[in-house]
């Protein structure tokens, strides 16, 4: 099952330093997912002057429960780099995924 991630950083004062204080942890762990195949495409969400302001993510996880585990484990989740995060199903059109070929 797909689904689309959309996540808001926190707005505290230290918000942006503990993004880019936890960034790194987090790129390793998307990696890991990306190769799993669970990583579908994600990037920055970035405010008119171009400072990160929370992330967006399409990943596929055999359930809501699998997405979930991964999230507990997420270090913008478990540092609260993310203050709100929504989360819906979504489909991903055949035409924007690479074929095995």
């Amino acid at each position: 099952m797909q689904f689309l991630i959309l996540a808001k950083d926190a707005t505290d004062d230290g918000a942006l330093e503990r993004r880019m204080k936890t960034r790194e942890a987090h790129l390793k762990i998307i990696e890991k997912y990306r190769k799993s195949g669970n990583m579908m495409i994600g990037a920055a969400r970035l405010n008119d002057a171009g400072k990160m302001i929370g992330s967006v993510i399409v990943a596929d996880f055999p359930s809501r429960k699998e997405l979930d585990a991964w999230l507990a484990e997420e270090p913008f989740v478990q540092d609260k780099v993310w203050g709100e995060i929504q989360i819906e199903a979504c489909s991903v059109g055949p035409s924007f995924v690479k074929s095995s070929s």
